[in-house]
């Protein structure tokens, strides 16, 4: 009796190798591709130190330092203030007068804002209520709120310590940039942070850079 032609069916199948450099790149594309794809996964942002200059488009920065600020007391019977301070050298590249401003109170509304400190979309470590934060440049005759075209400036954000609060070892920020853009009204361009659309007229900014300030201790106002 001969043996069919295809040959016996229970001879086990020798298993299929698969290159070990195989697996991790389709498993490293299958991770991509969760993230969005390869041309679409974020860029983490520039990270940069005391001294570092930034081109925000509407701004020139320099990130010059963060320190504790202590102001004695007015009085006997006042308390002594302590402050981290959080200073900038500040040059408008715009044509007109800009606010210095605050940092918003969230990041989904930041990006309507044109002033510099609308620019410091995040703040870390977070401040407690209360604390500020306060933010003013410095000019010939005082504080002030403005910052003129092509003017540098000093430009101090301040926040309060209260009572028994050790400040913090450093302080990161993540920071915007502007462009100019046609008005959504009109066709004239004005500076707008740019920003990302999340959803129906949600929009977040883009991290231009994250900075870190060691906070130096010791600074008498």
């Amino acid at each position: 009796m001969t043996e069919s032609a295809g040959g016996s069916t229970d001879k086990p199948r020798r298993p299929v190798a698969v290159p070990v450099v195989a697996l991790v790149s389709m498993t490293a594309l299958g991770i991509t591709a969760l993230l969005g794809g390869l041309n679409e996964a974020p860029e983490a942002p520039d990270p940069l130190g005391p001294g570092a200059v930034l081109d925000q488009g509407l701004y020139s920065t320099t990130f010059v330092e963060s320190r504790l600020t202590v102001e004695p007391p007015a009085n006997e019977f006042e308390e002594e203030k302590r402050f981290v301070e959080l200073l900038f050298d500040v040059t408008n590249q715009a044509d007109a007068t800009v606010p210095v401003g605050l940092p918003a109170q969230k990041i989904e509304q930041a990006f309507a804002t044109t002033s510099f400190a609308g620019s410091l979309i995040k703040i870390t470590p977070a401040f407690g209520e209360g604390a500020g934060p306060f933010a003013y440049a410095l000019a010939k005759g005082g504080e002030t709120q403005q910052l003129h075209p092509g003017v540098r400036a000093q430009v101090v954000l301040r926040y309060r310590l209260a009572e028994g609060q050790q400040p913090p070892e450093k302080i990161t920020l993540d920071v915007a940039s502007y462009e100019l853009q046609p008005d959504f009204y009109s066709d004239v361009p004005r500076w707008q942070m740019i920003s990302k659309e999340v959803s129906s007229r949600r929009f977040l900014p883009e991290i231009k850079a994250r900075v870190t300030l060691p906070v130096e201790k010791g600074a008498a106002a």
